[in-house]
């Protein structure tokens, strides 16, 4: 329950403190007085949103605080203990703090908190039924969630969105997956293709460059042979050739050299000249004994180099590379073998349908068991709001696909009169009628909701004389169970509140001031009277004024 509400520079209130009590409270005032305001500051201190644009003009922040009662053992109080926010015991302070920069700052208890926190706090001590709220009743997700929550399956939707939602993401992957499957069986045929016709080279690391060496010895055969020839004529087998000339040279030396011992180091060189050249003549001798002149094979060697060629220029490798790409596609083909199959993945896209399937049974199963029950309870409060004979129902009507709100689309239909069928409530509804069925809607959400303040701002908009008195009438009964504060233009209503505030604005256009003060019987009477009677109050509003507190 809220106790007590401090309202500092915020908008155009400079300063305003409430204590409330229990039971079902008014508040009233001329219009544009600043009631509503009040409703602002409470939702954003409960974690609505805000803005630089709230800050009175003139003024550095603006500061929010409220103080609520907290039952022992209650959501609340564990939600506190859970996030270290705890106070002292039985009672809960909020306070927020919002600067001209736009930056916000949020307490609990005199602990620092983020702006989620103050609105899960908040979600567990008020419920706020705005001005407008008949009009997004018109809205079918607003129609969807109003049934599940009474209900009791918001939980139950939400996790059924998130199977959906983890349905939907794995089929996405599976079809994903099916088209990588598809990709990589392709390329896999295709590296089995490379790999086949690489294979048939038969290739060999380094062949490459035996190859070409081969070819160039085939291909210049008989030059060589030639060379070799002409190079063992010119030091042994002409008659002028190199290594007998030099045998008698040295042998000459030698003979000499009994007289000049300097000789012998030139005789020396010499004689190794000798050995050297005619280990050369071995040499060539050997070597031209070998040479291949044989065309077959110089043919098949440029063959297999032209095959080698091919296949260089086929995968863009130079042709000693061969080997190492064909290395590398076994590799990959390795890997490709080794990938995931789809079908594990396509188990678990039946697992996650399997669940949202389950989830979504379940949820249209609450549905419909609370539809009826709601339907019948709404149609109940239209009786008491001037709609007699009026029927209410919730209609559901199953969807071709289940999507993430479920398997059924759900719309609210109202007949006005019993001679009428039930039609969308978009459709046939006045704005008088709207609003009361609204209220009828709110009245009884508000009964299953477990927060302990319920604010109405104006939800009696549209309707006067006795379906006023009945609004105020199931507004008070409201406040027997829980806390009701309601901000209204209808003396009806106001005369039926426990206790009564008013709201009044003064000063002139650059210095307004807005004062809140609790009205004893005197001002009661004198402020339904204004209600009853607008600016000139007669005896006559006056004594009707406190005929109507007097019931």
């Amino acid at each position: 329950m809220l106790r007590a509400l401090g309202v500092r520079d915020f908008v155009i209130i400079e300063r305003v403190e409430l204590e409330l009590g229990a039971g079902f409270t008014v508040l009233t005032g001329e219009t544009g007085a600043g009631k509503s305001m009040l409703v602002d500051a409470i939702e954003l201190l409960v974690g609505g949103r805000g803005d630089a644009s709230l800050v009175r003009e003139g003024a550095e922040r603006a500061e929010l605080s409220a103080e609520f009662d907290v039952e022992a053992g209650g959501p609340l109080a564990a939600w506190l203990a859970e996030n270290d926010l705890a106070g002292d015991e039985g009672v809960t302070i909020l306070r927020r703090t919002l600067d001209r920069g736009g930056r916000s700052r949020c307490f609990i208890n005199g602990h620092a908190a983020t702006l989620a926190q103050l609105r899960e706090a908040g979600e567990l001590l008020v419920d706020i039924h705005g001005q407008h709220a008949h009009q997004s009743l018109l809205r079918p997700a607003a129609q969807r969630q109003l049934l599940d929550a009474q209900a009791g399956a918001e939980t139950l939707a939400r996790d059924t969105a998130a199977a959906w939602r983890a349905w939907q993401r794995l089929e996405a992957l599976a079809a994903e997956a099916q088209a990588q499957f598809a990709r990589r069986a392709a390329e896999r045929d295709e590296l089995d293709e490379k790999l086949a016709e690489l294979d048939r080279l038969a290739l060999r690391e380094g062949e490459w460059d035996e190859l070409a060496a081969e070819h160039s010895r085939l291909a210049h055969g008989s030059s060589l042979l030639a060379g070799a020839q002409s190079s063992l004529d010119t030091l042994s087998e002409a008659e002028d050739a190199c290594l007998p000339q030099l045998a008698a040279v040295a042998n000459s030396l030698r003979s000499l050299a009994a007289h000049d011992a300097g000789l012998r180091t030139i005789v020396e060189i010499l004689e190794s000249a000798e050995a050297q050249a005619g280990e050369a003549v071995r040499e060539l001798r050997h070597y031209a004994t070998r040479i291949d002149l044989d065309p077959a094979a110089l043919r098949e060697a440029e063959s297999r180099i032209e095959a080698l060629h091919a296949a260089g220029r086929k995968y863009r490798v130079r042709p000693q590379e061969l080997p190492g790409l064909a290395a590398e596609m076994q590799a990959r083909l390795a890997e490709l073998e080794l990938a995931v199959n789809p079908e594990a993945l396509q188990r678990e896209v039946a697992a996650a349908r399997e669940r949202c399937q389950a989830l979504t049974t379940q949820l249209s199963a609450k549905r419909k068991a609370t539809a009826a029950a709601f339907s019948k309870a709404v149609t109940d409060g239209m009786q008491q709001l001037a709609l007699g004979g009026g029927r209410f129902s919730v209609a559901l009507r199953p969807l071709e696909t289940p999507g993430a709100q479920g398997a059924e689309e759900i719309e609210f239909e109202v007949a006005s009169h019993p001679s009428l069928p039930l039609r969308p409530l978009a459709k046939v509804a006045s704005g008088g009628e709207l609003s009361r069925i609204s209220l009828a809607i709110q009245l009884l959400a508000s009964r299953s909701s477990p927060v302990g303040t319920l604010i109405f701002d104006e939800v009696d908009s549209g309707v006067g004389g006795a379906v006023a008195e009945s609004v105020g009438r199931a507004l008070k009964r409201l406040g027997k169970d829980r806390q009701a504060l309601c901000v209204t233009h209808l003396p009806q209503v106001a005369a039926l509140g426990d206790e009564q505030w008013t709201v009044a604005k003064s000063g002139a256009r650059t210095k307004v001031s807005v004062s809140v003060t609790r009205l004893d019987r005197a001002a009661r009477v004198e402020e339904l009277a204004r209600m009853l009677g607008g600016a000139e109050i007669t005896a006559t509003t006056r004594k009707h004024a406190a005929e109507m507190l007097g019931e």
